[in-house]
Order: structure tokens, then C-alpha cells, then sequence
């Protein structure tokens, strides 16, 4: 079974800083991609950055304008841990963030998802 375990939430001041770790498990189909999203309270979820699989994209980086210079995405393969580092909060930057993993299953594509860690940025 894929398991998704967020962990690093918390609360920071603005123009603080966070990494927020996925550690994954169960995961035995190619990924094509592991991606980070959050959803603030009344608002739809987001992506926020997603990085590519190197095996057919030759690896990439993707983020939300929003966060675009202020947040990086990274993976460690061997410790099978994606993470989120988060520069220069911003109150805005407050939301449950949840770690996804889009996994190609038998030639399709399947979305899994981790339970969520709150980061609140705040004074």
C-alpha cells in the first residue's frame, strides 16, 4: 500500500523559514512526477511546485507564480523523501500542505496523497 507522511508544518513568523519532508513508502510503479499542494480554509487545493521524473522528462522543477523564487522543491531518492523548503513566508503562504505522488499504474495515471501538515505564518 503507497503511504504519504507530511511532517515540518508549523508556526512562523513572516519572512521565516520551513522545510516541510514527504516520506514515502509502498511506492512500486514508476512516479512520474511528486508534487506539493495546499488548500488554506474555503479555497480549492493548489499546486504549489512539482518535480518531474528524470527517467522521461530528464527531470524538472515547476512552481506556482505565487511561491516562484521563494519556495524549492527536492527529492531524496535514496531516503524516498520529497521536501519542500519555504523562504520568506508570507501570511498568505498559510494552508494545509499535502504531499502527492503521480504514479504511472499500468499505463495509467494515479494521484496519491498524504494526510497533510499545517503551516501557519503569522506574527
Amino acid at each position: 500500500q503507497v503511504r504519504l507522511v507530511e511532517s515540518g508544518g508549523g508556526l512562523v513568523q513572516p519572512g521565516g523559514s520551513l522545510r516541510l519532508s514527504c516520506a514515502a513508502s509502498g511506492i512500486i510503479f514508476p512516479i512520474n512526477a511528486m508534487s506539493w499542494y495546499r488548500q488554506a480554509p474555503g479555497n480549492q487545493r493548489e499546486l504549489v511546485a512539482t518535480i518531474t521524473s528524470g527517467v522521461t522528462s530528464g527531470g524538472s522543477t515547476n512552481y506556482a507564480e505565487s511561491v516562484k523564487g521563494r519556495f524549492s522543491i527536492s527529492r531524496n531518492n535514496a531516503k524516498n523523501t520529497l521536501y519542500l523548503q519555504m523562504n520568506s513566508l508570507k501570511p498568505e503562504d498559510t494552508a494545509v500542505y499535502y504531499c502527492n505522488a503521480n504514479i504511472n499504474k499500468f499505463g495509467s495515471r494515479a494521484d496519491y496523497w498524504g494526510q497533510g501538515t499545517q503551516v501557519t505564518v503569522s506574527s
